[in-house]
């Protein structure tokens, strides 16, 4: 077993213990108890231990841990019995059902609600909204019943007065598709009186202390418990807040499972009905005359509200609760007055039928909800059942009446069952598989079921006789009766029989030596609960209801009163028919057993009380299940199975075996690991005595199943890196192919777009180029750089060596001012030497012409670059017309007043900079190395204002790239430079009033006015 706690928290499964005995069994039991672990396992059996507070042990995550696993892979938990069950439904197509049993406190029904829980968490991966639905119903029908069925009581605070059981349908895919719910005996002599310490039913209560005040005053009801008669002994036990609480949860649940809010109404009106039908007594008429004697009621408003709640006439309602109506023998009808005792007894048989009556319809209508509809096997496939017994456990008070012994029998019918399923069934088994093995004695209750049961002579028998005699039968002459029956009976005793027996008293009561030990029940009332008798006139009554709901209640109250019919059934017979129904159904499904233990009569969290609880030991016979599986094998597999999960452990049965059988394969496996001698060999089965050879077993697969879910994994990947490989081939070869037909396409395309590309001028500027497909863009690209690279050169070829200066100058130009601003002067010729021009310098043009011969003669420069008449300005503020030489070797500043006298040279090498904005200005500033920067402005141009500035950068760009060597040209709308060492800034300010250009200085630099057209 795959326990995750240490020897320290004892043996996870009473089976393992070193020996069998009461002092070992009760050692582990508590000492797993006092460590928080409240589940071990008989087996499959499994024992659980109410803590009474609530621990970390239920929620998603714990439903995850048991999810699929085998019972044995975890430690014990309730989860882990309810997956057996469903896995076995789902996977073996069989019927399976849980039995929890234990006496009253022990947990059955919190038990029950947890596996509700995980059967709900695990089924519908799907998220069908059917599927949804039904396991709401499911979840929220066992709030609904708790209120209606359960009750506090001395043992339990929340205690089912009731037996339940459930059968839950799921369709071949393991959903739940419906369900039904059979009720067994309720206790309803307890909505007249209830012990000391106890409570009528939860729903009461809640009714009073949870409801508004508006529903309250319609119901004409006050909050205090205490006001009523069927409600006082329980009101000093204060639950406030959890009726309030449970209340609202109640009215929740009843809507999600589909009661309409009139039903819902009706429901809370026939319970307020009840409450003040135990407050109405009746009182003898004092005075004289003919109506001397006659029973009257002491407060009439009860019978009105009584009347008003269940809708029925008010003089109907006080002529039932006062008198009955009997049919003579010639079909006449006639009144007959009740006696005080006799009109409290009616009214009190009124009140426990009305409730019996009620919860009865609260069940049929969550079955009518729940049940599958329209299933036809033939097309939705086989359902399969899981059924959940959560009945009354076996139950001994001060004084034990009829529904104690109709409780202990039917727990007594269960252990028949137990001992049957589990222990008989388990030799025979073994007997079957020709196993031999130590039989064991254990007690069979075979006889106290037939002292209870047997025709004839049985006590519910003899009881039913007494109902049915003539004449005044009482419950003293049942007793006398029963004494004859039974006066040699082991398991029966009576004062009596044994008047030393000081316990009993005479005439009164009798005692059965049950399984779980003697129990003395008193014969007083026995008669008339068995017998059940409620007056037609009450049925009558009811059924004539306008409320629907009620009328539903009862429809044999339609019956006429002169109508002739069958006895019906004593409530003895008819407890003991739905028994003998039940273990016949719970007998044909296989069988999960929850024994429930109480650790103490205190209900308090963290006590175990040895005496209490090794008396339950004992009458739930878990020692006798502990040594038969100690005496014989706790686990048994067939072959084929056994081999299926543990062959991978063996290197004989693995990957498949090659010996004679599967049995001989299987003897291999296990002498391979040693364990053959804690196994027997069946016919078909493999036996295993200890979980510790599971243990090995488990632990031997846990550690291959990695490794061969690795080379699973490995083999997988690999099948699926080769069909991607293969595929991935196939896609290249088809993206080859298709590439080529498309380069192919688009190179015939291209060829015939371009065949008049050579045809001059244009040289295929007009044309457009196709469309091309994504993946030739790069190609596409290189084929444009070529084509405009061969159209230059075409181009480049028809102009005159002349003008290739100029398209040099241009063309450096492009590069260095395109984008940057606006105007450059690429539309018109550049004349380069402009003073030399009589265009430009029309006076001086002779002067500039000598000036330049002498600087050539004594310079012995090649070309003139650039020439032209500039607006300076220099680092004293000054501004004066000057102009502007550029040359292939010098920068020349002439002074144009004297014959263009040569007022500062420069090295062209040392220029290493142009600095110019990007509006429509002639602002050129010159950066020298070493010397001071060159502020001009180009002017007294024809025609006035042209842009020069582009020409200027371009040549002197063209002639530095010639020279190998960078120009740095800046663009922007304020220049830095350097002047003497100072940083000055330079800006161009446009102004309409301007005539020409010209420079105005500040402090921080030099604006250049601009005249604005």
């Amino acid at each position: 077993m795959e326990d995750e706690d240490g020897p320290e928290y004892g043996k996870p499964d009473f089976v393992l213990l070193d020996q069998v005995t009461m002092e070992d069994f009760m050692a582990n039991l508590k000492l797993r108890f006092e460590k928080g672990r409240i589940y071990t396992y008989i087996g499959e059996v499994l024992v659980s231990v109410n803590p009474y507070k609530k621990l970390p042990l239920y929620g998603p995550e714990a439903i995850a841990l048991y999810q699929g696993r085998e019972l044995y892979e975890r430690p014990p938990h309730l989860y882990a019995v309810a997956n057996a069950a469903y896995k076995a439904m789902k996977r073996r197509s069989r019927d399976t059902c849980i039995v929890i049993s234990g006496e009253s406190g022990a947990g059955k029904t919190e038990a029950s609600k947890h596996i509700m829980q995980y059967i709900a968490a695990v089924t519908n991966p799907s998220q069908r909204a059917e599927v949804e639905r039904v396991k709401d119903i499911l979840l929220n029908s066992t709030c609904v019943l708790e209120a209606f069925g359960n009750a506090r009581t001395s043992r339990n605070h929340n205690s089912s007065r009731f037996g339940k059981y459930m059968d839950i349908n799921f369709n071949f895919k393991g959903d739940p598709i419906g369900g039904h719910i059979h009720s067994y005996l309720l206790e309803k002599s307890r909505v007249l009186k209830q012990h000391v310490g106890e409570r009528n039913f939860h729903s009461f209560y809640q009714l009073l202390r949870g409801s508004e005040e508006v529903l309250l005053q319609e119901l004409a009801l006050q909050r205090n418990p205490a006001l009523y008669n069927f409600t006082r002994q329980g009101a000093g036990l204060n639950d406030l807040d959890s009726d309030e609480r449970s209340h609202q949860e109640v009215i929740q649940a009843m809507k999600v499972i589909g009661f309409s809010p009139k039903e819902v109404a009706s429901v809370y009106r026939i319970l307020a009905a009840i409450l003040h039908l135990g407050n109405i007594e009746f009182v003898e008429m004092e005075k004289e005359g003919p109506e001397k004697g006659t029973l009257t009621v002491t407060e009439e408003v009860l019978v009105d509200h009584v009347a008003k709640l269940t809708a029925t006439p008010r003089d109907l309602v006080l002529r039932s609760l006062l008198a009955r109506t009997v049919a003579s023998g010639g079909r006449d009808l006639i009144e007959k007055g009740h006696s005080t005792a006799e009109a409290c007894y009616a009214r009190d048989a009124c009140a426990k039928a009305i409730y019996q009556r009620l919860f009865e319809w609260i069940v049929n209508k969550i079955n009518s909800v729940m049940e599958a509809q329209g299933r036809d096997p033939r097309r939705d496939g086989k359902d399969t059942v899981i059924g959940v017994l959560d009945i009354y456990g076996f139950e001994v008070f001060p004084v034990n009446s009829f529904e104690q012994f109709c409780i202990n029998y039917c727990n007594e019918k269960l252990q028949q069952l137990f001992i049957q399923l589990v222990l008989k069934q388990e030799q025979e088994e073994y007997q079957r598989e020709g196993i031999t093995w130590q039989s064991i004695t254990y007690f069979n209750n075979l006889a106290i079921v037939e002292l209870v049961e047997q025709p004839r002579r049985g006590i519910l028998a003899v009881l039913d006789e007494a109902c049915s005699s003539a004449g005044t039968i009482t419950d003293q002459i049942f007793l006398q009766t029963l004494d004859n029956h039974h006066r040699h009976h082991p398991h029966y005793a009576s004062r009596q029989l044994c008047p030393t027996e000081k316990s009993m008293e005479f005439g009164r009561d009798f005692r059965i030596k049950h399984y779980a030990g003697n129990v003395t029940y008193s014969v007083e009332g026995f008669i008339d609960k068995n017998r059940d008798f409620l007056l037609q006139d009450f049925k009558r009554l009811l059924y004539s209801s306008t409320d629907p709901t009620l009328r539903a209640m009862w429809p044999d109250g339609q019956q006429d009163i002169t109508e002739v019919t069958k006895r019906p059934l004593t409530a003895g017979t008819l407890f003991k028919n739905s028994m003998v129904a039940l273990v016949e159904n719970l007998a044909s499904k296989e069988p999960f057993y929850v024994r429930c233990i109480k650790p103490n009569e205190d209900k308090v969290p963290g006590k175990l009380d040895e005496d209490h609880c090794q008396h339950q030991v004992v009458y739930l016979g878990l020692l006798e299940n502990v040594r038969v599986r100690r005496a014989g094998f706790a686990f048994r597999q067939p072959y084929p199975r056994f081999l299926l999960r543990y062959k991978m452990t063996c290197e004989y049965t693995w990957p498949n075996h090659l010996l004679g059988s599967d049995r001989a394969a299987v003897s291999a496996l296990l002498e391979q690991h040693g364990l053959q001698a804690d196994v027997a060999f069946g016919h078909n089965k493999l036996f295993i005595r200890s979980p510790h050879t599971l243990v090995t077993l488990e632990q031997s697969r846990a550690r291959l199943i990695p490794i061969i879910v690795l080379l699973l994994q490995k083999a997988w990947r690999g099948t699926l890196a080769r069909q991607r490989c293969r595929r991935l081939r196939a896609i290249y070869t088809i993206m080859r192919c298709f590439r080529r037909h498309k380069v192919h396409t688009h190179l015939a395309e291209m060829q015939r777009f371009f065949q008049a590309a050579r045809q001059p001028p244009l040289y295929g500027r007009d044309l457009t180029w196709p469309l091309v497909p994504t993946v030739l863009q790069p190609f596409q690209d290189i084929c444009q750089m070529l084509f405009c690279r061969w159209r230059a050169r075409q181009l480049v070829k028809n102009i005159p060596p002349s003008d290739m200066a100029q398209i040099k100058a241009k063309v450096a130009a492009m590069e260095l001012l395109q984008g940057l601003r606006q105007d450059w002067g690429c539309q018109r010729a550049w004349m380069r030497d402009y003073l030399s021009s009589t265009t430009d310098n029309p006076t001086a043009s002779g002067l500039f012409t000598q000036r330049l011969q002498t600087l050539r003669e004594k310079d012995g420069f090649g070309t003139v670059l650039f020439s032209s008449h500039v607006r300076k300005v220099n680092r004293f503020h000054k501004c004066r017309n000057r102009a502007l030489l550029l040359t292939d070797q010098h920068l020349y500043k002439l002074e144009p007043g004297r014959q263009y006298r040569v007022m500062r040279a420069l090295p062209l090498r040392e220029v290493t900079g142009v600095s110019v904005t990007s509006g429509q200005d002639q602002l050129v500033v010159l950066h020298a190395q070493g010397q001071d920067d060159l502020v001009v402005c180009l002017h007294r141009t024809q025609p006035e204002l042209d842009n020069r500035v582009g020409e200027l950068v371009g040549v002197l760009a063209a002639h530095c790239r010639g020279e190998g060597r960078a120009l740095e040209v800046r663009v922007s709308d304020c220049i830095t430079l350097s002047q003497r060492g100072a940083r000055r800034l330079v800006s161009v300010a446009p102004k309409p009033e301007q005539l020409v250009p010209d420079f105005r200085c500040s402090r921080a630099g030099f604006t250049l006015l601009w005249p604005s057209r």
